[in-house]
């Protein structure tokens, strides 16, 4: 989901700064109420950069990675992933990927639009403590779609727009990501709610899957 740098004009960085940043401040203010919350995006931010760092190649105009977004935004919750995956592309680009940095705000806003675009959604019908594989298969499979659209929207006002069969061929990549992540969400998951009475547990992992 990588935007190669020199692909976007100035001016466009300079927007996705902005909107980036816009969309952290909305935010930021049920973050900072909520000191349980700090913990669970530094997790988010370490999980993330672990999943990414994993696995990741090339594939047409961008990169295929395995985000592990599911299983962090289910454990985690949606703030601690929102905050976490700006925390974890930064640390991503200081320590592996330099050039990254250039487009740390557009590859941000390639998660979390999606991201938040789901919470609002489909995981806002979640019930508490209960997770059906056909619900992960549905998340998992809106939320690559999500990232996929905005890796083609960036795409097609590059300085040079990117043929759709390239884009096809990076979004079609994508369904490796969808058949297989959902297994490993759901395995996760259940280990946690297996020991969800521990209070470790429940200062580490989002209220819904620690319920009793």
């Amino acid at each position: 989901m990588h935007i190669e740098p020199g692909l976007l004009a100035a001016p466009k960085l300079m927007a996705a700064n902005v909107a980036a940043v816009a969309l952290l401040a909305v935010h930021a203010p049920a973050w900072l109420k909520q000191p349980r919350l700090w913990l669970r995006t530094v997790l988010a931010a370490l999980f993330f950069t672990l999943f990414m760092q994993s696995f990741h190649r090339p594939v047409g105009p961008s990169e295929l990675h395995f985000i592990g977004a599911m299983p962090i935004y289910l454990l985690l919750g949606c703030l601690p992933t929102l905050f976490g995956f700006g925390l974890g592309l930064l640390l991503q680009g200081l320590w592996f990927e330099p050039q990254d940095l250039v487009h740390l705000s557009v590859n941000f806003l390639s998660l979390a639009v999606p991201l938040l675009a789901l919470h609002h959604t489909l995981g806002r019908r979640l019930a508490q403590g209960a997770l059906p594989v056909r619900d992960v298969l549905k998340l998992d499979a809106a939320y690559y779609a999500g990232v996929t659209a905005m890796v083609g929207f960036w795409l097609s006002i590059a300085n040079d727009a990117t043929p759709l069969a390239d884009w096809a061929m990076f979004a079609a990549s994508y369904l490796s990501v969808v058949a297989l992540e959902p297994v490993f969400t759901v395995l996760v998951v259940k280990g946690v709610q297996a020991v969800r009475t521990q209070r470790w547990a429940r200062a580490c992992f989002d209220e819904r899957l620690t319920a009793a």
